[in-house]
């Protein structure tokens, strides 16, 4: 009987190893590039109500201010610069401001 009992203990040792590591994985996994900086990246994120969020997005230089979670998603603004650029927004792409009833820009 004390060898199914000893079964038994090792299986759940060797289940909690690999969920441990799995949380670890989970918890530090995209941290770990191997020295190499990733091209995209979640600058902010919002909630506009319980549903939809607003979403500040990095890939490479150039961010992208993006609408999820409603009946469909929507790339707000795109083209905006970085902030460590110094230039804040590409002006080739309309402002955010244009799209609201009563502004001209």
């Amino acid at each position: 009987m004390t060898d199914i009992v000893r079964l038994i203990l090792a299986l759940v040792f060797v289940l909690a190893l690999i969920g441990l590591f799995a949380w670890l994985l989970r918890r530090f996994g995209p941290a770990m590039r191997l020295g190499r900086a990733g091209r995209l990246a979640l600058v902010e994120s919002i909630a506009v109500d319980s549903r939809r969020r607003l979403l500040l997005v990095r890939r490479d230089q150039t961010e992208h201010l993006l609408l999820i979670g409603g009946t469909r998603d929507l790339v707000i603004e795109s083209g905006i610069r970085s902030a460590s650029d110094g230039s804040r927004r590409d002006r080739s792409e309309p402002s955010f401001a244009t799209h609201l009833p009563g502004e001209d820009a």
